[in-house]
């Protein structure tokens, strides 16, 4: 619960939260300590983001680096980031039927907090450099969200169907059925994989602001492994944060799709101008111009570029102007050979420990874990729910945007909400029944736990009288 206004934790407890975090075993991803360690990053993201939103001393951001916990986060992101590519393709091939989704939901939304979490600290040089060797770690995570963004922005949205009408309210009324739990939670998972992803993008940003502070591998990496400029000239044309449908404008805007009017249509959002920043610290940085071996493949890739900084684009970044003159030089000449020095390459370890250690054994894992963790007795459903509750309080979330909130749909200030699942809000009737398609996974999911947590403390107070 919230401590007092704009706070959700003070600093002692953010201190002791932190001090308390260590980094977990796939095996033991949704047990009931794991639990505890899942809501302790979720209240600590909630307090970041308010700090920094507010401008205030962000001293979540200093404990973490004071404990040296940062590569902690880097670790639990990874393997969350294998537990769902690994084990939770196993749940749905044995046709697992949860009494209650929302322990799996929590692992499935677990990434995401943590990746929330990191866009904020991030930003800032002393937290770059507390991540230490897990930098590395961290940078190929982000190139491997940047790849599935590429790999999104080439899929057809054929099942983006979000303009049919269906009638909310007495769609409302139905339950919704066991069966389906699994489907709702691959939804839900796809949703948020994208969001991650976007995210990511601001991460792999701050990293790249602060190359010169990182070890050396890091920069070589980066460009002539992963080749990263060339993956973001490849999203600057195909941009995945956009799309058209109906002849409509939409993007990826506050974590929603929204629809974009011909006048903002050529404004560039917070995704774009990120994009924007990392790819001019990459290419007019002399350091990168040194170290990145630029072909001619490169080249007549990145001069492409030139066609996108436009006269709008330029007034709203005056500091690509810069970059402007560097393309247009670069088309006229050959680029002088990188220079080769001899760097002794360290390589990234989280993530192929754990595949190398759990390999072949995956089947097994998933077994486990749907007949303990995601199986749990009404003792510990009631004893979860109450932790639940209290971080997933919606008035405690609320009490912390200082703006009215805003319709799912439209975008403009919203005064009613959905009032099966208390979550989502809406202007206009209008724009509740057009979602319903789209919000009806997340809102069945939503209703359907906070129902049984509701019959499983009513036995339980039965019990004790």
């Amino acid at each position: 619960m919230a401590t007092g206004e704009g706070q959700v934790l003070m600093s002692v407890e953010a201190e002791a939260y932190i001090d308390a975090l260590e980094p977990f075993d796939v095996k033991d991803i949704g047990s009931q300590k794991w639990s505890m360690h899942h809501e302790y990053i979720e209240k600590l993201n909630m307090q970041a983001v308010m700090n920094a939103s507010a401008q205030e001393d962000e001293f979540v951001k200093e404990f973490f680096i004071t404990a040296g916990k940062i590569p902690v986060l880097i670790h639990e992101v990874i393997a969350t980031e294998i537990w769902k590519q690994k084990v939770f393709p196993e749940l749905i091939e044995m046709n697992f039927d949860p009494k209650i989704s929302f322990p799996i939901y929590m692992v499935l939304y677990h990434e995401a907090t943590i990746i929330n979490l990191l866009e904020t600290i991030m930003y800032h040089k002393d937290a770059c450099e507390s991540a230490e060797e897990s930098i590395l770690d961290l940078l190929d995570y982000c190139y491997r969200k940047l790849t599935a963004l590429i790999a999104k922005s080439e899929e057809s949205d054929e099942d983006d169907d979000d303009d049919e009408e269906v009638d909310a309210l007495s769609a409302a009324n139905s339950s919704p059925s066991s069966s389906a739990t699994i489907g709702e939670l691959q939804k839900q998972n796809k949703t948020l994989d994208f969001d991650i992803c976007i995210k990511s993008v601001s991460v792999l940003r701050y990293i790249i602001d602060n190359l010169s502070s990182l070890p050396l591998s890091v920069m070589q990496r980066l460009l002539n492994t992963h080749d990263v400029p060339i993956l973001l000239v490849q999203l600057v044309e195909n941009p995945p944060w956009t799309k058209r449908k109906h002849g409509k404008l939409k993007k990826y805007v506050d974590n929603k799709w929204q629809e974009v009017s011909y006048g903002d249509s050529l404004k560039l959002t917070k995704i774009e101008g990120q994009m924007w920043i990392a790819l001019f610290q990459l290419l007019m940085n002399q350091d990168c111009q040194q170290k990145y071996d630029l072909s001619s493949y490169r080249k007549n890739v990145i001069i492409k570029l030139r066609s996108y900084l436009t006269e709008v684009v330029l007034d709203q970044m005056p500091v690509l102007s810069e970059l402007q003159r560097f393309l247009e030089h670069l088309s006229m000449m050959d680029p002088p050979p990188a220079k080769k020095d001899l760097v002794l390459e360290q390589i990234p370890e989280i993530r192929e420990k754990i595949l190398t250690q759990y390999e072949g054994k995956w089947k097994k894992l998933a077994k486990k874990q749907s007949q303990t963790y995601f199986n749990p007795s009404k003792a510990s459903l009631r004893d979860q729910a109450k932790r639940w509750v209290d971080t997933y309080n919606f008035d405690v979330l609320e009490s912390l945007i200082t703006e009215p909130p805003k319709c799912a749909v439209c975008g403009a200030d919203a005064a009613k909400r959905c009032s099966r699942c208390q979550n989502e809000w809406y202007c206009r009737r209008e724009c509740q029944v057009g979602h319903w398609k789209k919000h009806k996974a997340a809102c069945d999911l939503l209703y359907d736990s906070l129902q049984k947590l509701k019959e499983t403390e009513g036995s339980g107070k039965e019990q004790t009288s």
